[in-house]
């Protein structure tokens, strides 16, 4: 287990708010007492093993599949009970018994059909097996609603159909007896009742020697009397009798039923025991899915690399505002193992590195935390702080001595395993004396290889950070032109404390602000007004950082839009090209039709004409445009080197080449006797008419056809 200094640091850190967040999700007593018992664990496989089953968990509870984990009732006496020979357990406490034993079935089932999907959460149930006959021992005897059944034995049928028997005759007979009295006259207003266990009829006290019967009881104004009457006594004793001879049997059933039960003691225990995690476990998942937690990456050397990290309970707290949270980015290893964190107070400081502290509680006690599943979280087996006012009246010490206290015991006992938190370190003394002894600490700290945070606004321990391996700076941001916090840590530079900000800002007379500025010592007041302005100045770097982000990704959409432009203007260009040559097909085919028309003209003319030269010459006409003919045929020949005509009806998917001008295509679509060609990217409406299906010819049949040629 890690050891913690003092007693109550997980307190100081706010550990058990948590705790109490996590108890309120918790269904069962075995679970709140697991979160009462919850240790910071040194073992990196048992830190695993822990986070593993409450990230399982809370995956099964995103994904809106049901867990059926629902016995909730504590039962730890009954489970006493079953170990004490000759204990007899009620029907409500059998009845637990086997909806305990019906749910770990279930989830038992549940595993089953999640087939090695969870295996951290089915490995702590790996050797439960569910025990069919508890279920069933208690369902033979015990209804649902926890009553003894009518078959649970042949004597107790027999004796409650008996009862059933008398109690209808004893019915019959008392409701006569109602009638004639109410005839008579002889009932008061309420008319009947029960004393000790019998039924009475209520006469009015004039008429009680009337009635004959057993007196029970009177009124307290003792003008009503209750009279068992004498009709109905032997019905009254029969039903007694009947009624104490069930509670026997019962008594018996239960009996040997308790002591059946105790031979699965032990399964039973382990069954409420399984239950208790479980819903231990459900509370950690939603808890993490409340805090937005995840599960770190795990080392087994001390350090810590936090990404995007958050304090829980700020961001729960800021999530009900609807406030943002700054996240936290901080890196403790052995080349950076202490952070000297400065800047203004309110500033962030403090909880910066409570963040810190109470993340590395929650992973060590096997809780998400609400960071990057980027971040790594190391194993420490020491964890120290020094927050807060720790000034003991009971020991008189003052400040200043019980701050050496703790820093002698860091002292004494801090190492390469060590996470420490100290919170202004060296305040409570002389400015001059403090600081020397501040620096002192941290260079012991650096020599024991303890990794830690500081919080200081003294400026010799931000110039040490320079100055000594494995210290580094960091500042808490300020924006002076608003005179507030930013609430935000940047690592590797000292921060300025904004002395006199603060003091503006507060309401401070300004004469008084300006009278100390004279006052202050000039080189100390220098150095924290360089670090101010190296602040200011940084500040001013990120949103010009900011602003030239914004520029390159406008940059990049309209670099994106140009180039979608550019691809429309080559399809449009494309478009043109084919609807031109498409253009050129057809006046080819029109001429050749209007030659062949010519030239029928011809031999017609020639035949009838008494002057052939007229004719010739009119041919001649005609042929001289007989080239050009000659081209369009090598162009068709050229298209069936590469295609062969299949022949079959056009179908999706098919190859076809338009009878006209050669133009080959893939038919996306067919609408009765038209469709859709893609030519290239294009799609054209085409009369199917006009095409024909072909193929592309192989290698081999090309070969032939060169051989043949």
């Amino acid at each position: 287990m890690m050891q913690l200094y003092p007693a109550h640091a997980a307190e100081a850190l706010e550990f058990n708010k948590v705790c109490q967040l996590l108890k309120q999700h918790c269904r069962t007593d075995a679970a709140r007492e697991r979160v009462e018992e919850l240790r910071f664990h040194t073992k990196l496989e048992y830190v695993e093993r822990e986070l593993q089953h409450t990230n399982e968990f809370k995956w099964v509870l995103k994904s809106s599949d049901y867990f059926p984990n629902d016995f909730t009732r504590n039962v730890q006496k009954e489970l006493r009970l079953l170990a004490v020979p000759g204990a007899v357990l009620t029907g409500e406490q059998l009845l637990a018994f086997r909806n305990l034993a019906l749910n770990i079935r279930d989830i038992l089932l549940w595993f089953k059909r999640h087939d090695k999907l969870f295996p951290h959460l089915r490995e702590i149930a790996e050797k439960i097996s569910y025990e069919k006959e508890i279920a069933d021992t208690i369902s033979a005897v015990i209804d649902d609603n926890g009553q003894v059944r009518d078959t649970a034995s042949k004597e107790l049928m027999q004796i409650r159909a008996e009862l059933t028997n008398a109690r209808q005759q004893l019915r019959k007979v008392f409701e006569t007896i109602l009638r004639k009295l109410n005839k008579q006259g002889y009932l008061a207003d309420i008319s009947e009742g029960f004393l000790n266990g019998r039924r009475t009829v209520a006469v009015t006290a004039e008429h009680k020697r009337i009635v004959k019967g057993i007196l029970h009881g009177e009124s307290e104004s003792s003008r009503t009397v209750f009279i068992e009457p004498e009709e109905t006594i032997e019905l009254n004793n029969e039903v007694f009798s009947l009624e104490r001879a069930e509670s026997r049997e019962i008594h018996r059933i239960l009996a040997q039923t308790t002591a059946t039960l105790s031979a699965y003691a032990p399964q039973l225990e382990g069954y409420y025991h399984l239950c208790g995690i479980y819903d231990f476990i459900r509370a950690k998942a939603l808890l993490a899915i409340d805090m937005n937690a995840e599960m770190p990456r795990l080392s087994p050397h001390p350090g810590v690399h936090l990404v995007k990290a958050s304090h829980p309970l700020l961001y729960l707290h800021n999530k009900q505002t609807g406030k943002p949270v700054i996240p936290l980015y901080i890196t403790l290893d052995r080349n950076q193992r202490i952070l000297i964190i400065s800047g203004p107070n309110a500033g962030g400081k403090t909880v910066s590195m409570k963040t810190v502290g109470l993340l590395q509680l929650m992973a060590q006690a096997g809780l998400l935390i609400p960071a990057d599943p980027q971040s790594e979280i190391g194993i420490f087996k020491q964890l120290m702080i020094h927050i807060g006012d720790t000034q003991s009246i009971e020991h008189e010490l003052s400040t200043y001595s019980a701050h050496l206290r703790d820093m002698k015991y860091f002292m004494d006992f801090a190492n390469g395993k060590t996470m420490f938190f100290i919170d202004e370190l060296g305040s409570g003394s002389d400015p001059n004396l403090g600081g020397a002894f501040a620096e002192a600490i941290v260079e012991e700290l650096a020599h024991r290889h303890a990794l830690g945070i500081i919080t200081t606004h003294y400026l010799n321990l931000k110039v040490m950070a320079g100055k000594v391996q494995g210290i580094v700076n960091g500042a808490m941001s300020f924006d002076e032109e608003h005179l507030e916090p930013l609430y935000q840590l940047t690592v590797g530079k000292p921060g300025s404390s904004y002395t006199f900000a603060i003091a503006q800002r507060s309401g401070l007379s300004p004469k008084i602000i300006e009278r100390a500025r004279q006052i202050t010592d000039r080189g100390h007041f220098k150095l924290d007004k360089m670090l101010h302005q190296t602040e200011q100045q940084a500040q001013k770097l990120k949103e010009k950082e900011k602003e030239v982000d914004r520029l390159l990704k406008e940059n990049e959409k309209l670099k994106e839009s140009y180039e979608e432009l550019t691809d429309k203007e080559k399809l449009k260009q494309h478009y043109n090209t084919l609807k031109l040559q498409n253009q050129i097909k057809k006046e080819e085919l029109d001429y050749l039709r209007d030659m062949e028309r010519k030239f029928k003209q011809i031999i017609h003319d020639w035949k009838k004409a008494e002057n052939k030269q007229d004719v010739i010459q009119a041919a001649e006409n005609v042929l001289f445009k007989k080239r050009q003919i000659q081209a369009n045929a090598a162009m068709a020949k050229k298209a069936d080197k590469n295609y062969e005509v299949v022949g079959s009806e056009p179908q999706v998917g098919d190859l076809v080449r338009n009878k006209i001008n050669h133009q080959v295509g893939t038919l996306k679509e067919v609408r009765d006797k038209r469709g859709i060609v893609n030519i290239g990217k294009m799609p054209f409406n085409v009369n199917l008419e006009e095409w024909i299906v072909v193929r592309r010819k192989s290698n081999n049949e090309e070969k032939k056809r060169k051989k043949s040629s």
